[in-house]
């Protein structure tokens, strides 16, 4: 029996379903849903970053127009906080201590934007109008706002009762080993730097709404996120209620990047006040609360030192990781550092480690995962690390690579770390980079720069990640009475094309076009458990558990069309929605196979893949950037990436996926800093005061794929969601570094390097 591949199927760059409706401006996102009878919410917050404060009234504001309801912290004194479980375990086996979130502050603020009440009116304006009515007064305190300085002696205390500002303190590694391995060393190279803090700036700033549903005596919560199922355990937590009782829904969803994984203070807000009042209460979010409130990235300080033996090879590496929490510990916040450095040693062949990592409390906004959630700080200390090495040793950057890779027939190959990396062609996938990148050339493109009055520097990064982590992500699909069949999966959607990529496996098993595909996601009542999109882990578990269960409906439906068509279901094949005997023209419509079934358990097809370790998709990336020394603008020029992401489900939707996360690694190598003045304000608050990266800030990308099936994964895929990023910010910082090593003999730039930076390193090595 031949079956033909339908052309929708895995490996085809069907483009994105999803979109008409977007470039038409038909989603339909949190902040488009107006309820009967809603109410607007406005949090009063505040404005100075630590400090003791009582509310003196509320009366004016409870009297302003239009006005319901005036929530401070002693009227929710009921609620929970908002907690985190991820703390790991310190070197002496114990747990830190947490300071968790209230959903509003009692008597103490503890950075700017911090939550002090909550109004509901008949606006946002009236709201806000009378959340100024309400008479707080604080007694402001010096803050703690620098990372490098907060454990410094004099720097003011987060929480005092601690006696630090010390949050936790992991280590991985081996001390005794990775001291010997320093002793024996002919070279040492040592590199300290910052990763600065990002604010994610999704499209969509976050908005949220709130309905207690008196018949069913449950409350409805419908707001952006990246997974309803996790947001529903916490909020039951917070209530202190059965899950059932709370149904989440997330519609469209603008952008998520990992901050939209959490629980807000305003979730729990909109909720309670609807109860309350017995009307409907939305939150919107603008651009400044996003900026003050929403879960921030990076901001580590770090130290890192390599050992090395008389050729270059890489004996031990050590590394001190100073890494800010903020305020208070969110929700995954105290995992972000651990997971990072797990992946300390990336694609090298590194047998002795020692890390610290010390986690730190700052009068700033919490932080916690950012698009790739430790693993992008990991790659960057350790590619920087690695370039620094070359330089030292006067080796070329790739052929330092090429010496210490972890060779393919090494694999699987456990890391210092425990990793356990399944497969990995790290020289091939580099030095197919350098011939797309024609890097053997590049002397002649400095040449023309230097000709010009510019400067030019190539670099690369060399990067492997963990994503897709063990677990599972069980998927359900049905055959619709109208021929169409839906799939429901507990993964969410922001933008990245779920709706596309998982009917494409269907597709494949069904021999169904997919626009008879619909994918839905985001509804706690349609589905009982679910975990979510995040690292990157939707295609590789949820879309293999969708390949099983389009494979577990196709046979039902092939069992049913043989008894309408009376044959073996071993002769019926699937084909454009009808069941046919194989060489021949009788057939059946799906629509009438539904109606021909028994029950509708045999409408109804499962599949779970539950995958025991991560995937560890790598790749390589080279950036090339071109220098004006009179102005420090940097241009970048050429940008070539050639990736190992296992299997490629959709070719374009893949593209789209490395692209943007390029743009954001690039973003924060370039442009893009949060800035804390000493006092804790938030200085960078606007995008007038924040650069995010343009388009017109970037050429044309050059992207392929030299894939290696992975091993632990049942169809070969490695997620792909986080990767660019990862990839992104090492080359491109190491290509500025290198033009500015060339020119001027500079070897070090924080990031981000601005125009600004660079011509005033610029100008301190033209004066030595």
């Amino acid at each position: 029996m031949t079956v033909v591949t339908p052309k929708f199927g895995m490996g085809a760059s069907v483009l994105r379903r999803e979109d008409q409706a977007f470039i038409k401006g038909l989603g339909r996102y949190t902040d488009d849903i107006q309820p009967v009878g809603l109410l607007h919410g406005y949090v009063l917050r505040s404005p100075v970053a630590k400090a003791s404060f009582t509310v003196g009234s509320t009366e004016a504001a409870r009297a302003a127009p239009g006005v319901h309801l005036v929530l401070t912290g002693a009227d929710i004194a009921h609620l929970g906080n908002l907690k985190s479980g991820a703390m790991q375990r310190q070197p002496d086996g114990t747990k830190a201590p947490t300071r968790d979130i209230p959903i509003l502050c009692r008597d103490r603020v503890n950075y700017v934007g911090d939550a002090v009440a909550f109004v509901v009116a008949d606006s946002r304006a009236l709201a806000q109008d009378a959340a100024e009515l309400i008479e707080v007064d604080y007694d402001g305190e010096d803050a703690a706002s620098v990372t490098a300085m907060a454990l410094d002696e004099g720097t003011p205390l987060v929480w005092p009762e601690l006696g630090s500002n010390r949050a936790f303190s992991y280590h991985i590694g081996d001390k005794a080993k990775t001291a010997a391995a320093f002793a024996k060393a002919a070279k040492v190279t040592r590199i300290e730097f910052i990763n600065n803090r990002l604010v994610c700036n999704y499209m969509e700033p976050r908005s949220a709404i709130g309905e207690w549903n008196t018949q069913e005596n449950r409350f409805v919560l419908t707001t952006g996120s990246q997974g309803v199922h996790s947001m529903q355990s916490i909020l039951a937590g917070v209530f202190k209620i059965k899950k059932d009782q709370l149904r989440v829904i997330t519609p469209d969803v603008g952008g998520g990047f990992g901050p939209k994984t959490f629980v807000y203070r305003e979730y729990p807000l909109v909720l309670e006040a609807a109860r309350r009042l017995g009307r409907p209460v939305k939150w919107a979010g603008d651009r400044t609360e996003h900026f003050l409130t929403d879960a921030q990235g990076r901001d580590n300080v770090v130290r890192a030192e390599m050992a090395m033996d008389k050729d270059g090879r890489f004996l031990g590496m050590r590394v001190d990781l100073l890494a800010n929490i903020g305020a208070y510990v969110s929700q995954y916040g105290p995992f972000i550092p651990y997971i990072g450095v797990t992946m300390s040693t990336g694609v090298y062949d590194i047998q002795a480690l020692d890390v610290s990592v010390t986690g730190l409390y700052t009068n700033t906004c919490p932080v916690d995962a950012y698009r790739g959630a430790g693993r992008p700080e990991a790659a960057f200390l350790l590619e920087k690390l690695v370039d620094a090495c070359a330089r030292d040793l006067n080796l070329p950057v790739e052929e330092i690579r090429r010496r210490n890779f972890i060779r393919p027939e090494q694999f699987p190959y456990r890391t210092q770390t425990d990793r356990l990396y399944d497969t990995g062609e790290f020289a091939g996938h580099m030095d197919r980079a350098i011939e797309q990148a024609e890097w053997q050339a590049f002397p002649e493109r400095l040449a023309q720069s230097k000709a010009a009055g510019k400067i030019r520097g190539i670099g690369m990064a060399t990067y492997i990640e963990a994503c897709a982590f063990a677990g599972s992500e069980p998927a359900f699909v049905e055959l619709n009475g109208d021929g169409t069949v839906t799939l429901k999966i507990g993964t969410q959607t922001n933008g990245q094309g779920h709706a596309t990529a998982y009917a494409q496996f269907l597709s494949e098993k069904l021999h169904l076009d997919i626009d008879k595909i619909h994918v839905r996601q985001g509804d706690t009542d349609e589905l009982k458990a679910g975990g979510g999109t995040g690292g990157s882990r939707s295609i590789p578990l949820g879309g293999v558990s969708a390949s099983r269960a389009g494979e577990d409906l196709a046979n039902k439906i092939k069992r049913i069309a043989a008894d309408e068509l009376e044959a073996s279901a071993g002769d019926i094949e699937l084909s454009k929605g009808v069941a046919r005997i194989v060489g021949t023209d009788r057939t059946i419509d799906f629509s009438s196979i539904a109606k021909a079934a028994k029950g509708p358990d045999d409408l109804k097809g499962f599949g779970e893949f539950v995958q025991d370790e991560c995937t560890y998709p790598n790749g390589t990336h080279i950036c090339e950037v071109e220098i004006d020394p009179d102005t420090g603008m940097t241009e970048i020029v050429r940008y070539t990436i050639v990736d190992d992401f296992g299997v490629t489900v959709n070719p374009i939707l893949l593209a789209g996926q490395v692209h943007g996360g390029v743009v954001q690694g690039i973003g924060q190598a370039l442009t893009e800093n949060t800035i804390y003045g000493e006092d804790g304000q938030l200085l960078t608050a606007s995008f007038m005061d924040y650069a995010m990266p343009r388009a017109d800030d970037f050429p044309f990308f050059h992207f392929e794929t030299r894939n290696v099936p992975s091993t632990t994964n049942a169809l070969g895929i490695k997620g792909a969601g986080e990767a660019g990023t990862i990839g992104a910010t090492p080359a491109a910082l190491n290509a500025v570094t290198d033009a500015l090593y060339r020119a001027y003999g500079i070897k070090h730039i924080d990031m981000p390097a601005t125009p600004a930076r660079i011509w005033a390193a610029i100008e301190e090595a033209a004066g030595k």
